[in-house]
């Protein structure tokens, strides 16, 4: 028996399982299919099964926030709030809509990012020479309120066809510098698994795509996804690796946990991607925590990213000086694996820019100042003389220090090079061979 079966439902999920059907078994909640089926995507609704009343003012402002960007919330994430105190819970505010999303600031874009003006075609964003953002899936199993791309999730507009999805793998295959693609969407895991396996499939067979990376929610909102046969389908296509987003320490429950577990015994490198969220994680604690559990989980924090300027993000956005303070409380204060980049996506697609606190105080020609996380300042001596390798620029014919392929273990030498199959010669012959010697004249 495994441990997902071990644990039992909490009083809370089966009174939300109860709302959506008196029959509704243990079995029922922890089939992704069902989690999908009754996802809620209205408050009425939500009202109905979180037994969470909202006033009549109240209602009517979230019934207009849904009318421009739409709701969708698994009952598993929903039955993770803190209803006795939601107004201020961090799983309410990334699931739930805000009417202050209806507030577009002045800095505000449809597509901050220019994916669509970096997309050579749909579905395909190039924006980095050796890798494509490949968008294979518009849908989410929940749409959380801090999308970067609110204008697309949830639209039927902008659904894949096989035909669409097609031109993408094209464009890569006749793109020979692209060695990463990263599967997003939506979520490229709201696809069946055959579908899925037929687009690995024909990624695997394009000699210059070394990596396949798949960015990945459900871990997060929907765990129950991550079944036995979606990994052993994984696995078939290694190297593969795999984002997810957690913002909070509450998002790691045990059902979290063990669809992490499930994908790092199958050899999947995990990371995270975190956002940075006014009034969800904006604390150092929180994403100390955060980023420890992580670890402990086998999951590498990757990226630590500034709100976007997408529309309707405004209330979310904290100062840049936040996310510093935040870097400043890890470094050194923890394991240096738990440490993510602090990244700034350049509005206008200029791509991920570091930020991280000032180490370096000042140099000279001999002498680095520096100051470590303590306070301390030290000073690291540069080498008296440094005499770097000339170079001619002639990358084709370095006889220097350009070896870029893997070092030849099979070099075999003496008798083991005539009875190894890795060789093809059939004989020894000494230096200064008589007969060869005529033959060469």
């Amino acid at each position: 028996m495994t441990l997902e079966k071990i644990v039992k439902l909490s009083t809370y999920q089966k009174s939300i399982a109860k709302h959506v059907n008196k029959y509704a078994t243990e079995g029922n909640w922890k089939d992704y299919t069902w989690q999908l089926k009754h996802s809620i995507q209205d408050v009425d609704t939500f009202e109905k099964l979180t037994e969470i009343k909202f006033t009549d003012k109240e209602h009517e402002e979230f019934k207009k926030t849904v009318s421009k960007f739409p709701m969708s919330i698994t009952p598993y994430f929903a039955s993770l709030i803190n209803k006795e105190n939601y107004e201020n819970d961090p799983i309410f505010k990334q699931a739930f809509p805000n009417p202050s999303e209806l507030k577009i600031s002045r800095y505000d874009m449809s597509d901050p990012l220019h994916e669509d003006k970096d997309s050579p075609v749909e579905g395909i964003t190039h924006r980095y020479p050796d890798r494509v953002l490949f968008l294979v899936s518009n849908r989410c199993s929940m749409y959380c309120r801090h999308c970067t791309r609110k204008r697309k999730v949830g639209d039927s507009d902008h659904i894949l066809s096989k035909e669409q999805i097609l031109k993408g793998i094209n464009y890569i295959k006749n793109n020979r510098k692209v060695r990463d693609v990263l599967l997003s969407g939506g979520d490229p895991l709201m696809l069946p698994d055959d579908f899925l396996d037929w687009i690995l499939t024909e990624l695997r067979k394009i000699s210059h795509v070394e990596i396949i990376r798949i960015g990945s929610r459900m871990p997060v909102v929907l765990p129950y996804r991550i079944t036995n046969e979606l990994v052993t389908m994984l696995k078939k296509h290694h190297p593969i690796w795999l984002n997810t987003h957690f913002n909070h320490p509450r998002e790691l429950t045990h059902s979290a946990r063990e669809a992490l577990r499930k994908l790092a015994d199958a050899g999947i490198p995990l990371g995270n991607q975190s956002v940075l969220l006014a009034t969800v994680n904006d604390c150092p604690r929180i994403m100390k925590k955060l980023n420890q559990k992580l670890v402990q989980n086998r999951v590498r924090p990757y990226y630590l990213f500034q709100c976007d300027l997408s529309e309707g993000l405004s209330h979310f956005r904290t100062p840049i000086g936040k996310g510093i303070e935040i870097i400043e409380s890890l470094i050194g204060h923890t394991t240096g694996l738990a440490v993510p980049t602090y990244v700034v996506d350049a509005p206008g697609g200029g791509g991920k820019i570091p930020i991280m606190p000032n180490y370096l105080i000042s140099y000279s020609t001999n002498k680095v100042i520096l100051r470590n996380y303590e306070g301390i300042i030290t000073t690291y001596h540069e080498p008296d003389s440094y005499e770097p390798i000339f170079c001619e620029r002639n990358c084709n014919e370095c006889s220097l220090l350009l070896k870029l392929d893997e070092a030849d273990e099979t070099k075999a030498i003496g008798i083991e090079k005539l009875l190894t199959d890795a060789n093809s010669e059939t004989s020894l012959v000494p230096n200064g061979n008589s007969r060869l010697e005529r033959r060469n004249q």
